[in-house]
């Protein structure tokens, strides 16, 4: 008798390869182009899963854009220390471990960026630029976080947001306005030193290879004996600097504004790496009543005459981001985020700003932002810290008792670490007030860096100020001026001069420094071409 054989029956639905497409359960997608439809002209049925799944994340796609420093460009690299501060042993003035070894190298991200305006603007527009290194260092990251120009603004954090919303477009016409940035300038002297460069041509960056970058705020470092002194951080591009006129900056914009963007990539991409030597400035940590200025005051410039720039090592960025909105628009920096060695000095900008920075990254990016590889650290994690939105891995210790969240505890929770290096115990004194430094001082400064412009640097810097200040109101004119003269004679004169024969029939509506800008409404519709409707 023949036996009967029962053939295996085939469970195979799909052929899946390594590149086939999954939906992001897992699922292979076997139809793309078309949703599940009654007939093929519809009506959709809500069982769409695929469909949904991949609507629904097209619609959340974008974080929360950043308030400020938006539009921004990243690359990969790495810092190389020196093992000195110039001549002298590093370890004499900090403990902090990437700076030790001569040769010593340090995985970094950078993030490049403009301030006020948006994540899609011209790269072209007059704004400081943002200048964020992550390091991922043996003990943890490290984030140096500034701008490309070494001051700021204003000295007191509590008149950030005004600063923002001054500089920001109009909330009632969307349009940035020349005489809202004036209006906030000339009732902040302060100001007016960071207003002389960003008007100058140093507002307009070449590209982001080709500008200086600086910690802006005061630090500290501290050494093995627990011993502090103030420290200010500068990078200095080894390509060179370069700065655009206003003209020649309208020009590129006509023709690309993601110039700076493209110009990083394609060097990067060429093999042509861009690199920066880090430089250091160093002071003892009081306040030193011998100078005119208090050197917590972040808008000054410690004169190199006095505190020498001191090299500590070059960082060269090799490797251009795989993804952009998954390391550059998801990385994440802040001025509070400091490994042993480093610490905070005084100053008031960088108190706010450590608070800030980190509570818009948990808004923006989510409680769980330092777990995305782009911010998480190089090295063990280990908290009692879990749950919040998007949680996808416990930091725990590979002994814990997972039973045991907190601390302290002698049941196999997690513990202390011991520290070697001795801590830093500054004597602090004083009433509680609510009060500006002493040594203002809100001019020299502007007055000096005015007089080191070469002539067709000043020539530039007077053009841009009288033509957005024209349109304002006479009483910004005046103590704009005011301040000028109070900086530099020569200064002062030519901004009076300027004005007296300016007209004063344009707008203040349009970009700061351009020229026509508010023409342009006008000029689209007699420049542009007829159609009929079809």
């Amino acid at each position: 008798m023949k036996r009967v054989t029962e053939e295996q029956p085939n469970y195979d639905t799909n052929v899946e390869n390594e590149d086939t497409l999954t939906n992001r359960q897992g699922h292979p997608v076997t139809n793309n182009q078309h949703m599940r439809t009654v007939g093929n002209r519809g009506p959709a049925t809500l069982e769409n899963y695929d469909f949904i799944e991949k609507i629904s994340h097209f619609d959340r796609e974008r974080v929360p854009e950043r308030v400020v420093h938006a539009r921004g460009a990243g690359a990969h690299g790495y810092f190389e220390a020196y093992g000195a501060v110039g001549d002298e042993k590093v370890s004499k003035y900090t403990r902090a471990k990437l700076f030790q070894e001569k040769g010593k190298k340090t995985p970094v991200f950078v993030r490049f960026s403009s301030v006020i305006h948006g994540g899609h603007s011209p790269e072209t527009l007059r704004d400081p630029r943002g200048f964020a290194v992550k390091f991922y260092t043996e003990d943890g990251n490290w984030d140096l976080v500034g701008n490309n120009l070494k001051i700021f603004f204003i000295r007191d954090a509590i008149k950030f947001p005004d600063m923002i919303h001054a500089f920001k477009p109009d909330p009632v016409t969307n349009i940035q306005d020349s005489e809202r940035f004036f209006d906030f300038c000339a009732s902040s002297p302060e100001s007016f030193h960071m207003v002389t460069f960003v008007y100058s041509p140093w507002g307009i960056p070449a590209n982001y290879r080709m500008m200086q970058g600086s910690g802006v705020n005061t630090y500290k470092w501290v050494n093995n004996e627990g011993k502090a002194v103030l420290v200010k951080y500068h990078w200095e591009p080894k390509q060179g600097i370069r700065n655009l006129t206003q003209k020649e900056a309208e020009e590129i914009q006509a023709k690309n504004f993601n110039h700076a963007t493209q110009d990083l990539y394609n060097a990067i991409e060429k093999g042509d790496f861009p690199e920066w030597e880090l430089l250091v400035q160093t002071m003892s940590d009081d306040d030193h009543p011998e100078l005119d200025f208090d050197p917590l005051d972040d808008t000054k410039l410690w004169p190199e005459d006095l505190f020498p720039w001191k090299a500590v090592g070059k960082m060269v960025l090799d490797r251009n981001p795989e993804d952009y909105f998954t390391e550059v628009e998801q990385a994440a920096f802040g001025t509070g985020v400091l490994v042993d060695g480093l610490d905070f000095s005084d100053d008031k900008m960088l108190q706010g700003r450590t608070f800030s920075y980190s509570d818009t990254q948990r808004h923006r990016v989510g409680a769980n932002y330092l777990q995305l590889p782009i911010n998480a650290p190089k090295k063990r994690v280990a908290t009692n810290q879990s749950g919040g939105q998007m949680a996808y891995r416990l930091d725990r210790g590979p002994f814990q008792n997972p039973h045991i969240n907190y601390e302290p505890s002698i049941l196999d929770g997690l513990k202390e670490a011991t520290q070697l290096g001795k801590e830093y115990t500054p004597m602090i004194k004083g009433n509680l007030v609510r009060e500006s430094i002493e040594r203002q001082n809100n001019t020299k400064q502007a007055g000096e860096t005015y007089r080191q412009f070469e002539q067709w640097e000043k020539t530039e810097l007077i053009s841009n100020l009288v033509n957005d200040l024209s349109a304002c109101d006479p009483r910004i004119q005046e103590k704009m001026i005011a301040l000028a003269e109070e900086a530099d004679e020569d200064y002062g004169r030519h901004l009076r001069e300027g004005l007296a024969h300016a007209k004063s029939n344009n707008s203040s509506q349009k970009p700061l420094g351009n020229k026509d800008g508010d023409k342009a409404p006008e000029q689209a519709v007699n420049k542009s071409h007829e159609a009929e409707p079809y």
